[in-house]
């Protein structure tokens, strides 16, 4: 089954260059565009102040960030490439998220993760609905998928939001069918490879005598052949 990672990101800002950090990360696994329940998430000291602006978007304080573990443990970074391996990752506007998961671990000298290997789900939305506005408050609404467990942005809650809005612009209820109808074929199959054999007791004839005997003066004298009712043994 095609495995991909759906992941989100919250920062101190906009762009890496000018001294922003990431301070939380989640990724869920989906395969064939279900998730499958598994999934990666980490709080992070960003070893910095949090600028107000930031903080009234995810409401993640320094405070609140001070002391958790820092990109580098290995229990962020090893743990988040063992969960992502070698998958592709999808992300909304996805060069945000590149840009800053890249540059923290070309800090932890480990290489980048391959522009080449991101699904961006922004570019999807423009490609289904051009001109029209595609930020993920703005899909879910589109795709009436609910946004009341969100009080603020965050990045699990935002990344399981995303898992919903990418199984939408990949076909949505037409994907579900398709999927349903793939798993009854392949139960399908399975019962037909089974072998019931005979019935410990034969069912008791539903004709007569007499039903049988006008069926057999018509098979030899309009018919006028056996044949086919030897194939049911009749």
């Amino acid at each position: 089954m095609a495995r991909e990672i759906v992941l989100d990101t919250e920062t101190t800002g906009f762009d890496p260059l000018t001294g922003d950090r990431l301070v939380e990360i989640a990724c869920l696994e989906i395969e064939d565009f279900i998730p499958t329940g598994r999934s990666f998430h980490r709080y992070i000291d960003p070893c910095r102040d949090m600028p107000e602006e930031a903080e009234k978007v995810h409401g993640l304080s320094a405070a609140f960030l001070r002391g958790k573990p820092r990109f580098e443990h290995p229990e962020v970074v090893e743990e988040f490439l063992d969960f992502v391996g070698d998958a592709p990752i999808v992300a909304h506007n996805a060069g945000f998220d590149r840009n800053f998961v890249n540059y923290e671990l070309q800090l932890c000298q480990r290489a980048h993760i391959h522009e080449h290997r991101w699904v961006d789900t922004l570019a999807l939305a423009k490609q289904r609905f051009p001109g029209m506005h595609n930020s993920l408050d703005a899909l879910c609404k589109r795709f009436k998928i609910s946004l009341s467990e969100r009080e603020k942005h965050g990045a699990l809650i935002d990344a399981k939001l995303l898992a919903a809005v990418y199984l939408e612009l990949k076909g949505g209820r037409e994907r579900r069918l398709e999927l349903t109808s793939a798993a009854m074929v392949t139960a399908v199959a399975a019962a037909k490879q089974n072998d019931y054999g005979q019935r410990p007791r034969p069912l008791a004839p539903r004709s007569t005598d007499a039903e049988r005997e006008i069926h057999a003066s018509f098979i030899r004298d309009v018919v006028k052949s056996d044949e086919l009712w030897k194939k049911f043994g009749i």
